[in-house]
C-alpha cells in the first residue's frame, strides 16, 4: 500500500496544477471507490458513529466510546489523538484525524476482523474535500458546533460550512437501515446540517436539556434525562460534548445509567484541558497548575481562559500555523491581553512562513499590554513556569497532542507539550 500511495503522489506531481485543481473531485472519489472495494466495504459489517464540527471532536468521540465500553461492546476510533481497534491503541501520527482513504478503510477491515461492533470516527472537513468520508457507511453523525476555521484553505467560510455538510450528505447515501443524525441546536448552523441528512432521523441537544447545570474548574454538574451526573471535567464547552456523547449513545438504546457510570469515570482527552500539577512533579515548585489544551480557534481560547477566570494566569501563545487563518492572529492576540497575566509569545507550526512575521500578528492584538517573544517553544514553557507563582495557572495553549511542530519545508520536530512541561517541572 505504501508503494501504491508513492505511485499516486509520483501521477500528481506530473499533472499540470490548473488540471489537476479540475480533476481534483474525480480523482478523489475514484482513489474512495478503489479504497473501499480494495477492503471490500467493511462498514456495512460495522455500526459507524462520526463526529465533526469545529471544536470538541476528540472530546466526544473519546466520549461515546468511554460510554460504549462501559455498556460491554467492542469499539474502534479513529481521531486526532489515537487509533484503537479492540483494546490495541496507538497515537495518531498523522496529523490528521481520518487519514487517507486506504488507511481509513484498512482500519475499517481491521475492526472488522477484530470483532468490534462499533467504530467512532472523527471526520473533519479537511477529510471532506477529499472525500475521505466516502463509501464509509454511517449510522449516525454527531455536528457538534461550527466557527471560521482553515478559511485559506476552503476560501471562504461558505465553502468551509459546505464541507462540513457534505459530511452530513454522507448519511443519505448510506444503507444502514435506522441512520441519526445528533444536533447541537444552540449551534446557528444546526438546521442546515438537520436539512442536509434529510433521510436520518434528527436528535437533538442543547444545553437546556440539561438544567439545572453548573460548571467550574474540577467539574460540572448536569441532568440528563431526569439523574443527575457529575463529570470530572471543566469548561462550559465540556458541557456540550458531554450532552452530545450521551445523546448519540442514548439513540443507539445504552441505558442511562451506564452512560452516568461512563460520564462519570471519564478522566478527559490528553492534551485537552490537560492538567498537571507543579509540585506533584517537584515539590520545589511553587503551588500551581498547567493546562496543555489544543484550543486554535478565538472562541476555543476565550473559552478556555475564561474557565479558570478567578485565577492569574500565565499564557503561552502560538496562535495559528503558518500560512493559514492569518485573520485570526491579532483577534487571539487581544483575547490573551484582556484574559493573562503575562504573555509569552512563542512558535507553533510555522511551516514554510518565518516565525517571527506570525508572532508579530499576534502582536498586533495585544496592544500596549507587555508581552515577551521567545521562539523557542521549549524555552517559552521554561520562561512561562518560572513566572508563575503559588496558585497561578500556566495555560499552554495551540499544540495539545499534535505530535510534531511543523516546519520548513515539510520538516517537523517530534513534539509534546505535556511531556516537555513534565521535563521541565522535574529539573
Amino acid at each position: 500500500m505504501a508503494n501504491l500511495n508513492n505511485f499516486l503522489r509520483r501521477v500528481e506531481r506530473l499533472i499540470p496544477k490548473r488540471l489537476y485543481r479540475a480533476l481534483q473531485p474525480t480523482y478523489h472519489y475514484l482513489l474512495s471507490l478503489l479504497a473501499a472495494f480494495t477492503y471490500r466495504f467493511p462498514s456495512r459489517r460495522l455500526k459507524v458513529i462520526a463526529v465533526t464540527g469545529t471544536k470538541g471532536k476528540t472530546t466526544v468521540v473519546e466520549l461515546i466510546n468511554s460510554i460504549f465500553e462501559e455498556a460491554g461492546c467492542k469499539t474502534a476510533v479513529s481521531n486526532t489523538w489515537r487509533i484503537k481497534i479492540g483494546e490495541e491503541s496507538r497515537r495518531n501520527l498523522s496529523k490528521m484525524s481520518l487519514p487517507g482513504r486506504f488507511f481509513s478503510q484498512r482500519f475499517l477491515r481491521e475492526a472488522v476482523r477484530a470483532g468490534c461492533e462499533y467504530v467512532i470516527l472523527e471526520i473533519t472537513s479537511e477529510a471532506a474535500k477529499q472525500y475521505r468520508q466516502k463509501f464509509i457507511g454511517l449510522d449516525a453523525l454527531v455536528f457538534t458546533n461550527l466557527a471560521p476555521e482553515h478559511i485559506e484553505t476552503h476560501g471562504s467560510y461558505e465553502d468551509y460550512l459546505a464541507a462540513k455538510l457534505e459530511i452530513a450528505a454522507t448519511l443519505n447515501h448510506s444503507r444502514k437501515k435506522q441512520k441519526f443524525i445528533i444536533v447541537n441546536t444552540d449551534d446557528k448552523e444546526a438546521l442546515r446540517f438537520i436539512e442536509k441528512a434529510d433521510q436520518a432521523k434528527p436528535v437533538p441537544y442543547r444545553a437546556d436539556d440539561a438544567v439545572p447545570w453548573s460548571v467550574n474548574e474540577d467539574n460540572i454538574q448536569l441532568t440528563f434525562k431526569g439523574e443527575k451526573i457529575i463529570v470530572p471535567l471543566s469548561g462550559r464547552f465540556n458541557l456540550y460534548n458531554v450532552l452530545a456523547a450521551m445523546t448519540a449513545a442514548s439513540s443507539f438504546g445504552i441505558e442511562t445509567e451506564t452512560i452516568r457510570t461512563a460520564i462519570h469515570r471519564f478522566r478527559g482527552v490528553r492534551g485537552r484541558l490537560e492538567k498537571i500539577k507543579a509540585r506533584a512533579i517537584n515539590d520545589h515548585w511553587p503551588n500551581f497548575e498547567v493546562i496543555v489544551d489544543y484550543a486554535h480557534t478565538p472562541d476555543s481560547l476565550q473559552q478556555v481562559y475564561e474557565t479558570f477566570a478567578k485565577r492569574h494566569k500565565i499564557c503561552v501563545l502560538g496562535s495559528t500555523g503558518g500560512g493559514r487563518d492569518k485573520w485570526k492572529r491579532p483577534v487571539m492576540g487581544k483575547i490573551a491581553s484582556e484574559h493573562c497575566k503575562k504573555i509569552f509569545l512563542t512558535n507553533e507550526d510555522p511551516y514554510d512562513e518565518e516565525p517571527g512575521k506570525i508572532v508579530e500578528d499576534i502582536a498586533r492584538g495585544i496592544g500596549l499590554k507587555g508581552y515577551q517573544t521567545v521562539i523557542d517553544r521549549r524555552e517559552a514553557i521554561q520562561a512561562a513556569l518560572r513566572a508563575a507563582g503559588n496558585g497561578d495557572v500556566v495555560i499552554i495553549t495551540g499544540k495539545g497532542t499534535d505530535p510534531y511542530i511543523m516546519g520548513p519545508q515539510g520538516s517537523r520536530i517530534p513534539w509534546d507539550d505535556a511531556q516537555v512541561v513534565r521535563e521541565e517541572l522535574a529539573k
